[in-house]
């Protein structure tokens, strides 16, 4: 009730002042300032990229060796049977010595627990723990579980489909060690890229996250926590309380009561772990619902928090909140435009006043790609042709989807009952086509091979017909 409630203020404040102002003056003028104030923002954590860089040049970090504290590795399973086993034996592969594997079964309806109990009877370093049919469901409560047979000081959350290189343990664990920190995130990259349209965007999308991470931690500001790959320190999770069970988005949320809490959360663009692609659409747009709705959520639900909290730096504070206006943007265009065509069909506005309205949509979708192009060559090292080709794609797709997804989860909150569909992430889908094609060549070769056979004994019996060998 909370959350419809606060929504609904923002959203009916934003159409009276929309549609009474317009009246005195043209309200695309706000929009156009709120486009400059994120722009500028953009441009200050560049500069402050580049600050830091230099001098970290001239004064480079100390790491402190001896700083290697006992990690408790979490792995979340439901029906992952396809893809658990491959993730476990390439976690285990990290040249860290200090840390063992909780390998959770939530409810699995495959094979999943079997697979994980034979990884924990092949592996010492191994915990097999699996979920009764009846509990809480969510990552959230499966992580809270486990979470209580952990021994780690650190606890290091992938998902099941992760992959990373030997040294990425080694590399995150130096920047946990000042005590105002309490979570480190890696950066995600999809590893099957290359198989279609959706996977390049998704891909090219979380370079251009990489790029607004770094950003975040270059000025200090509320860098979040990304599921995947994410080292959060013992205390500050229970400082916390561990993981909220009603939210659909664990991460995010949990980053945001971090930094309530005051805790600094860091980002680490040099250690990477890669995650698998959605091939398809459909589930697709299923996940990026979730996303979408449980940051929304959690904007609405910690909005006194972050505005108030006595530990929040200021910082993280305007960060967070500077954030928000990714949200209202699109709702705020939407809004300009349908009004601005009412009044036009009724008269009461010249059709010109709709121009300046499609022409800030144009500097948005102008900002999507100057954004992506320039992740793109910076963190990719991608040729400036390609960059510009797959920023155009990229920017698209999120246009696509990000925007017509904003305005449906504001209609949901504020008029549809709140359920707790997670939207499960399709993982093995690769595996899966891999295994189908293997599957069909072996097919059209043990055909071959039955046919081959056949011909041969025919021919056998023709020359021995005719008595020749």
């Amino acid at each position: 009730m909370k959350e419809r409630l606060l929504l609904f203020i923002i959203v009916f404040g934003l159409i009276v002042f929309i549609y009474v102002f317009q009246s005195y003056f043209n309200t695309v003028w706000g929009l156009a300032l709120l486009c400059a104030l994120m722009t500028l923002y953009v441009i200050f954590m560049n500069l402050s990229y580049k600050f830091k860089k230099r001098k970290l040049e001239k004064s480079p970090k100390i790491i402190n060796e001896n700083y290697k504290p006992f990690v408790t590795v979490m792995i979340p399973a439901h029906n992952e049977e396809t893809v658990i086993s491959n993730t476990v034996e390439n976690i285990l592969s990290m040249d860290y010595e200090n840390f063992d594997i909780i390998v959770i079964d939530d409810r699995s309806t495959d094979n999943t627990a079997n697979v994980i109990r034979e990884l924990e009877q092949k592996h010492d370093k191994i915990t097999a723990l699996v979920r009764a049919k009846d509990a809480f469901p969510g990552k959230s409560a499966v992580l809270n579980d486990a979470f209580q047979i952990a021994k780690g000081d650190a606890i290091l959350v992938f998902d099941a489909d992760a992959t990373v290189e030997p040294d990425f343990l080694s590399k995150l664990i130096p920047n946990l060690e000042p005590k105002d920190v309490g979570a480190v995130q890696a950066r995600k990259v999809i590893r099957n890229k290359n198989v279609n349209l959706l996977t390049r965007c998704q891909n090219n999308e979380y370079t251009m996250d990489t790029h607004l991470q770094v950003g975040r931690d270059s000025v200090k500001g509320a860098v979040e926590l990304r599921g995947n790959g994410e080292l959060i320190k013992r205390e500050a999770l229970e400082d916390i309380g561990g993981w909220n069970n009603y939210t659909l988005v664990d991460d995010l949320d949990m980053s945001t009561r971090l930094h309530i809490k005051g805790w600094d959360i860091r980002f680490c663009p040099d250690t990477v772990v890669y995650e698998e692609g959605i091939t398809y659409l459909r589930p697709l747009f299923r996940q990026r619902r979730r996303w979408l709705e449980g940051t929304i959520r959690r904007y609405l639900e910690y909005f006194g928090d972050v505005l108030f909290s006595k530990k929040m730096s200021l910082r993280a504070s305007l960060d967070m909140t500077a954030y928000i206006s990714e949200f209202i943007m699109p709702f705020w265009l939407l809004v300009e435009i349908l009004i601005r065509t009412f009044k036009i069909i009724a008269k009461d506005a010249p059709a010109h006043m709709l121009y300046s309205s499609l022409i800030i949509g144009c500097v948005i979708g102008l900002g999507f790609f100057l954004g992506v192009r320039y992740a793109l060559r910076k963190y990719d090292f991608m040729p400036r042709l390609d960059a510009t080709f797959e920023a155009v794609e990229t920017s698209i797709y999120l246009i696509t989807l990000w925007f017509p997804l904003v305005l449906y989860i504001c209609f949901k909150i504020l008029f549809l009952k709140k359920d707790m569909n997670w939207g499960k992430t399709a993982h093995g889908l690769v595996l899966e086509e891999e295994a189908s094609i293997k599957a069909f060549i072996k097919k059209e070769i043990q055909k071959t091979k039955e046919y081959k056979d056949k011909y041969t004994e025919k021919l056998k019996n023709i020359l021995v017909e005719k008595g020749e060998k």
